[in-house]
């Protein structure tokens, strides 16, 4: 853990928190915390900062936090056509780690329908793996969760009002092509499907809501590899771009 967060409704009402699982235990043995020390800590969803650590006892610690420092803000967001369930809880740390504002779990023609009934789509089961994507990352911002088992209707009625003015990307496999720059300031949107790539009706539907195709090549990657791949090369080109160093990739 790179940051230990902390859960707003685990403050008590004298400003303390008392940890006691497994937050608690990487305190005392991986960071030797004692009474008197100060640890990096934060609030989720909220603020980071620094910890008093005001108390070591068997199997507890007890601190209190001090949170005034602004975490950084998601900048991107994901259509995800649904993966493999193993896919996807390998998938939940590193999404938080990388930033997301919001995750769109949504069907297509090539995903099985069993994947909807995974229990990697419960939020008790992806919500500590998203936590411990924040920890690594130091970031305090849960990405949110949107499941859609149906994907025309989602295009049609949901996307535009979902994300308004977003820069849209659309990951398919082919022959390289850029992951667009321009729109300086608009956060972008990036769609990645199936293993086997968007079937054209659902290439045709996403490009008339103003999806502009890009890819790494013609190699067709496990969902969990093309979407931390994408991902790191957009986050690149966006810092530089809003930085005013943007060129075409």
């Amino acid at each position: 853990m790179n940051l230990i967060l902390i859960e707003p409704e685990e403050l008590l009402a004298d400003g303390t928190v008392t940890l006691a699982d497994g937050r608690a235990a990487h305190l005392v043995q991986v960071l030797h915390a004692q009474a008197g020390r100060t640890v990096r800590t934060g609030t989720v969803n909220g603020p980071v900062g620094t910890s008093e650590v005001l108390e070591v006892a068997p199997g507890r610690v007890r601190l209190r936090p001090s949170h005034t420092g602004h975490a950084p803000a998601p900048w991107c967001d994901l259509l995800l056509a649904a993966p493999r369930p193993k896919a996807l809880k390998r998938l939940w740390p590193q999404l938080a780690a990388l930033g997301l504002g919001r995750v769109v779990i949504l069907n297509a023609s090539r995903v099985e329908k069993c994947y909807f009934s995974s229990q990697w789509l419960d939020p008790a089961a992806y919500r500590p793996l998203l936590v411990e994507g924040l920890t690594q990352a130091c970031l305090t911002r849960l990405p949110e969760v949107l499941v859609r088992p149906r994907f025309k209707p989602f295009v049609e009625d949901e996307l535009d009002s979902l994300f308004p003015g977003s820069r849209r990307l659309l990951a398919h496999p082919g022959p390289c092509a850029g992951l667009a720059d321009g729109g300086v300031g608009a956060r972008p949107l990036l769609a990645v499907g199936p293993e086997g790539g968007w079937t054209e009706y659902e290439l045709r539907l996403l490009q008339a809501r103003g999806f502009t195709r890009c890819s790494l090549g013609a190699r067709t990657l496990r969902t969990d590899t093309a979407c931390v791949a994408l991902l790191a090369v957009l986050a690149h080109r966006t810092e530089a771009w809003n930085e005013g160093e943007g060129q075409g990739l």
